[in-house]
């Protein structure tokens, strides 16, 4: 019978288990370009969405468990703070797999910067195709949040674990960039 394989964070003796030499100023100066990344996107976002959420987004057909507006931006905050709090993780273990975690993280990350302005910016332009474009990135972007948290998990089941409200998330968000496909 094969012993269940733990996350390295923790372990004693495990290679990569703790940070190798990094200085306590190196750890938060890596956590703050985490947070900066994480910060960067969703500024970004913003933009792409301020002048559309109030324009063709609010006469739109939205669905029915679409939750206020008021509430996506308290939400997109928590889980880009746990994201980048999930990829220091994953950095700082220097664990065998961190790189291809992080490599994966950073293509959900782009995916994530790119599904906004196709969402709300491409609509005026294209109509109802930018929203099936955008509801193809989002489900990239949720198969790449899945495959992250499946890497994260290993190397660190707390890094594992705060990347799953934001898989959830996705898988919510996209179920409402379907309905806006289907209904608008």
């Amino acid at each position: 019978m094969q012993a269940q394989q733990q996350p390295l964070e923790g372990r004693p003796g495990a290679p990569g288990g703790r940070s190798r030499g990094a200085g306590r100023g190196s750890q938060v100066i890596a956590l703050l370009l985490f947070l900066g990344a994480s910060a960067l996107v969703a500024a970004l976002g913003g933009l792409a969405t301020a002048k559309h959420v109030n324009g063709w987004y609010a006469a739109a057909d939205t669905a029915p468990w679409s939750p206020p507006n008021w509430v996506f931006g308290p939400v997109w905050t928590v889980l880009y703070a746990a994201m980048a709090v999930a990829a220091w993780l994953v950095w700082r273990s220097h664990a065998e797999g961190s790189k291809a975690a992080l490599t994966v993280y950073g293509v959900q990350l782009v995916l994530n910067l790119l599904w906004t302005p196709v969402f709300f910016a491409l609509y005026p332009v294209l109509g109802t195709p930018a929203l099936w474009i955008a509801f193809g990135i989002i489900v990239g972007l949720a198969v790449a949040v899945a495959v992250t948290v499946v890497l994260f998990g290993p190397i660190s089941r707390t890094a594992g674990l705060l990347m799953l409200p934001y898989l959830s998330w996705i898988v919510f968000a996209a179920s409402l960039n379907l309905w806006a496909a289907l209904h608008n």
